[in-house]
């Protein structure tokens, strides 16, 4: 990969170098640095973070976001690694929704359902990127415009997500859209964490807390229900720190693949906390969005070969992927999450790394 350019800007760094092509379409890497050691390198394909590089307790770096070091291997198909997804993430259900009087088929790319968008969604697109420098920040600007009809979609949506990275080792995210027709629209980051590093073992020893009363109840398809019971004497009760190993086992599809509803009122606050008592990483995490999906990589089979040549699989990674409440164009005890015409969503959601020294 060819360096291209760097901009310095008080410790924090931007490189840009070619990551691939496809077709005569030339896809970059972006690689943003801030003074305390942490990396984080982003692709234009997908947005995808490629990967998160920080140190732990002792100064020993790791990368701790799963992914591969090719364009190609992600080109070869993957389980959404560190993508974005969208125009809606999560499960929309037998693939069809109904909008002001007028049904929408999808793509049924997950059963009978869709998933994350589609079978090219925001995580196979090449969005247009712009590298920024301010006081405090670097980072980049993906834009990408959605038109009328693509996956079945109505309406021309422009997203906007800018990435950013600053010497409190926050890596924020943050989505903006507007559309010319009505139009569902529920995004999100899907990047696969492992707080001992990418590709070594399991995160059973991993402790989480959520804040979050009630989680939502699913059927055998992963589907809402429309309920959202309490967590109180459940296995989702994480209001308090929990071990995540603790009879994930038992669980049907012996693992997490939940959506909980936070208790931030829609503000942009810290609702999440997971850490790694063995290298001392923390990750805490911070969002105005109303829910957060906890998967546990139940799918990962060993088939996916990342970074290092390193075999990924099951529950070798967790998920928190920060959204509004799933398969709600067809829930109306969900609320909304149409946009249309005039208006402009927008939300934010923090990374922020902590390794005790």
């Amino acid at each position: 990969m060819k360096q291209k350019h760097k901009m310095n800007n008080k410790n924090l760094s931007i490189n840009k170098e070619v990551f691939g092509k496809i077709s005569n379409n030339v896809v970059y890497l972006f690689t943003l640095s801030n003074n305390n050691g942490m990396i984080v390198r982003i692709s234009n394909y997908g947005g995808i973070i490629q990967s998160l590089i920080v140190p732990d307790k002792n100064g020993q770096t790791d990368d701790i976001v799963l992914g591969f070091d090719s364009l190609d291997e992600y080109l070869a198909g993957h389980p959404y690694f560190g993508a974005i997804v969208g125009r809606c993430c999560n499960r929309i259900s037998n693939a069809r929704f109904t909008l002001d009087g007028i049904e929408y088929k999808l793509s049924a790319n997950n059963g009978n359902d869709h998933l994350h968008g589609g079978v090219e969604g925001f995580d196979k697109k090449i969005f247009e990127a712009e590298e920024f420098q301010k006081q405090h920040t670097v980072g980049i600007v993906l834009k990408y415009l959605s038109p009328d009809g693509e996956e079945n979609y109505p309406g021309n949506l422009l997203l906007k997500v800018t990435y950013s990275l600053n010497n409190k080792n926050e890596l924020k995210i943050e989505y903006e859209a507007k559309t010319d027709k009505a139009t569902p629209l529920n995004l999100s980051n899907h990047s696969y964490f492992n707080l001992t590093g990418a590709g070594n073992g399991n995160i059973y020893n991993h402790i989480l807390t959520i804040d979050a009363n009630k989680y939502t109840l699913l059927n055998e398809n992963l589907i809402p229900s429309g309920e959202n019971p309490d967590v109180s004497e459940t296995a989702f009760d994480f209001r308090k720190p929990k071990i995540i190993g603790s009879g994930i086992n038992k669980l049907p599809y012996q693992g997490f693949d939940t959506n909980f509803v936070l208790n931030n009122k829609g503000n942009l606050s810290k609702v999440i906390n997971i850490e790694e008592t063995n290298t001392g990483r923390k990750l805490e995490i911070s969002t105005d969005q109303p829910c957060v999906q906890f998967y546990t990589s139940n799918f990962l089979d060993g088939s996916n070969k990342g970074k290092l040549g390193k075999v990924y699989n099951k529950h070798d990674a967790f998920c928190l992927e920060t959204q509004q409440f799933p398969d709600a164009p067809n829930n109306e005890n969900f609320p909304s999450t149409i946009l249309r015409p005039g208006q402009v969503f927008r939300s934010t959601t923090i990374y922020k790394l902590i390794w005790e020294k």
